[in-house]
C-alpha cells in the first residue's frame, strides 16, 4: 500500500517503541516522515533509518513544537498527519495517597499539555491545506479503572480522550479528523521497564487481557497507519481502543 505517497507525518516520541514502528511503518507506506524526540542519538537513528528528518524537541516547551511544525512544512511543503504519541510513565506516579505534586505535573505537561501544543500548531497548516489527521495517543486506562494506580497517567490520557473528541468535532467540517488512540498494555520498552521492577504488577495486568499477552508495537502503528489514511475518512471524534479485548472483558478465558 502508498496510502500516504506525497503526505508527510510529524511523529512524536517517534524513538520510543511505538513511535519507531509508526515511524517505519508510516514510510513503507510512504510518507515523508518528520521523527521529533528528546533523544537525539536514537532519534536522528529512527529518522536516517526511514530517510526522514529528526527535529530535536521539549513537547512541553510552546517555541519548541511550534518550530517542529514550521520545520516540518519547510523541508517538506506541508503537514498531513500529526502523530502525538509523546508520553512518560514514571514510577513515581502511583497510588494518589503516595503520588507528589511535582510528579503529578510532570506527566501531565509531558503526556496531556504536549498534545494540545502539537495540535494547536499542526492545526493551522491543515487548516490552510483543507486537510489534515491527527492521531492523538491516549490508552484504555482513560475509558476503565485500575486499583494498580497511576493516577496522574490515567488523569493525563482521559484528558487527551476529550481533547481529540471535542477537535474532532470542531474541525471536522474543514476537512481534518482527530482521534484518540487507545492501546492497551504494549510490549515497549517503557512497559518492560516498568514490570520487571514490579512482576506482581505485570501478572495481575496481563490476565485481564482476553487475548493473552501484550500487544507488539507494529500492532499500535498498524492502528495508527489507518487512522491517519483515507481508509479512516469517515472517523473522527473517536476513541479507537485497541486493546486486545481488554475493555470488553469481564472474565477472560483459562
Amino acid at each position: 500500500m502508498n496510502r500516504f505517497e506525497d503526505r508527510v507525518a510529524v511523529i512524536t516520541g517517534a524513538a520510543g517503541g511505538i513511535g519507531r514502528a509508526t515511524a517505519r511503518r508510516l514510510a513503507a507506506e510512504g510518507a515523508r516522515v518528520v521523527a521529533a524526540d528528546l533523544d537525539e542519538e536514537a532519534g536522528r537513528a529512527v529518522a536516517e533509518e526511514v530517510d526522514g528528518t529528526f527535529v530535536r524537541v521539549d513537547v512541553t516547551d510552546e517555541k519548541e513544537v511550534e518550530a517542529l511544525f514550521a520545520a516540518a512544512r519547510e523541508t517538506y511543503g506541508s503537514v498531513d498527519v500529526a502523530f502525538n504519541n509523546a508520553g512518560i510513565s514514571p514510577p513515581d506516579d502511583d497510588s494518589i495517597l503516595t503520588t507528589g505534586l511535582d510528579a503529578w505535573r510532570r506527566v501531565q505537561e509531558v503526556n496531556l499539555t504536549s498534545v494540545y501544543l502539537c495540535c494547536k500548531y499542526a492545526l493551522p497548516y491543515m487548516r490552510e491545506q483543507g486537510r489534515g489527521s491527527i492521531v492523538n495517543t491516549a490508552s484504555f486506562v482513560a475509558t476503565m479503572g485500575a486499583a494498580t494506580s497511576q493516577i496522574s497517567y490515567t488523569a493525563s490520557k482521559g484528558g487527551v480522550l476529550a481533547l481529540s473528541r471535542e477537535l474532532g468535532v470542531q474541525f471536522a467540517r474543514e476537512g481534518i479528523r482527530v482521534n484518540a488512540l487507545s492501546p492497551g498494555p504494549v510490549n515497549t520498552p517503557l512497559l518492560r521497564e516498568l514490570f520487571a521492577k514490579d512482576p506482581e504488577r505485570a501478572a495481575r495486568r496481563l490476565v485481564h487481557v482476553p487475548l493473552g499477552r501484550f500487544a507488539e508495537a507494529e500492532e499500535i502503528a498498524a492502528a495508527v497507519a489507518f487512522l491517519a489514511s483515507d481508509d479512516a475518512s469517515f472517523i473522527t471524534a473517536s476513541n479507537f481502543l485497541v486493546d486486545g479485548g481488554i475493555s470488553g472483558a469481564y472474565v477472560t478465558p483459562l
